[in-house]
């Protein structure tokens, strides 16, 4: 064990006449006292600067022992008053909320319309003033074939630019008429039952194609139409990776049926304009109830006579 040189000291009387030279002398011992026990303590080689490095963080450290993933508690209620008066006060919230949408959500002849099993047309037979048939390669007929004319204009903007890309799309089932929407409605339960058709087709009154917004797409060879597997056919392909710059969004994404109330559909487009189309892309954001901060719509809600809105 090393110690200072001056343990055990204690200080004598100085007066006299031998005082002074008495001092000089034992001063004279105390210094080579202390030399050579600092030559037996001192280690032999000066530590490494990384292990300096590591004494001044571990002093810099506060001795609590706690983690410092959490807060040290104060021990007293006064001290807590004291450590939040000295607690710097806390910035105002970003103001992250989006602004008010320059378009209705709720007006059919919107671009913004959002359409779901909560969310019905009004009014429910609401048919689009402007109905066209797009100049593009056609797979339907009738009014299956039309649709509004924003729409239509940006629809054969997008088949050029695939038909250029040497990928081949065709309009297979465009607007729908509260009376058509019903009828295949009707269809799917007969086939499939109730519960099976709520998932796979909008009541009417809640269909996207009667705004005239939406339509389902196919390719020249008509493989795989309106089930999953068209999701691998080159048409789909295309439209998942460059629809967003001609202003539509794949609507019922992969594995979202618990946001939109419906499964997969790789054929269905919905126009909402490219610069929303653009921000959901980049921003990875797949429904438009997740754009908007809308609820999600899975099931259509039960009223207080516990039936769903438009059943009969």
């Amino acid at each position: 064990m090393c110690h200072d040189g001056s343990a055990g000291q204690e200080p004598g009387p100085e007066s006299g006449p031998a005082g002074p030279t008495r001092r000089a002398f034992s001063r004279l011992l105390m210094a080579g006292s202390g030399l050579a026990a600092l030559a037996a303590c001192a280690p032999e080689t000066p530590p490494p600067p990384s292990s300096a490095a590591g004494i001044a963080t571990t002093k810099a450290a506060p001795a609590s022992s706690a983690s410092p993933l959490v807060p040290p508690l104060a021990s007293t209620p006064a001290a807590a008053a004291t450590s939040a008066a000295a607690a710097p006060a806390p910035a105002p919230p970003a103001a992250t909320a989006p602004a008010a949408p320059r378009h209705s959500l709720i007006d059919p002849a919107s671009p913004w319309v959002v359409v779901n099993k909560h969310r019905p047309l009004a009014p429910s037979t609401f048919k689009p003033t402007d109905l066209v048939r797009p100049a593009v390669r056609l797979a339907a007929a009738g009014e299956a074939s039309l649709l509004n004319g924003t729409t239509a204009a940006a629809a054969e903007k997008m088949f050029a630019a695939a038909a250029g890309a040497g990928v081949t799309l065709t309009l297979a089932s465009g607007y729908r008429s509260y009376v058509t929407q019903a009828a295949t409605y009707s269809g799917y339960v007969k086939s499939q039952g109730q519960a099976a058709a709520d998932t796979a087709s909008a009541r009417p009154g809640y269909s996207e194609h009667q705004t005239g917004w939406a339509f389902d797409i196919g390719d020249g060879s008509g493989a795989d139409s309106f089930t999953p597997r068209f999701a691998q056919q080159p048409a789909a392909v295309w439209a998942q990776a460059n629809a967003h710059l001609f202003g539509f969004v794949v609507r019922y994404p992969w594995m979202l049926h618990g946001i939109t109330g419906y499964y997969y559909e790789p054929w269905h487009l919905r126009y909402i304009g490219p610069e929303v189309a653009t921000e959901m892309k980049n921003g990875g954001i797949g429904t438009l109830e997740e754009y908007f901060g809308l609820e999600a719509a899975p099931g259509l809600p039960v009223t207080g006579s516990g039936h769903h809105p438009g059943q009969s």
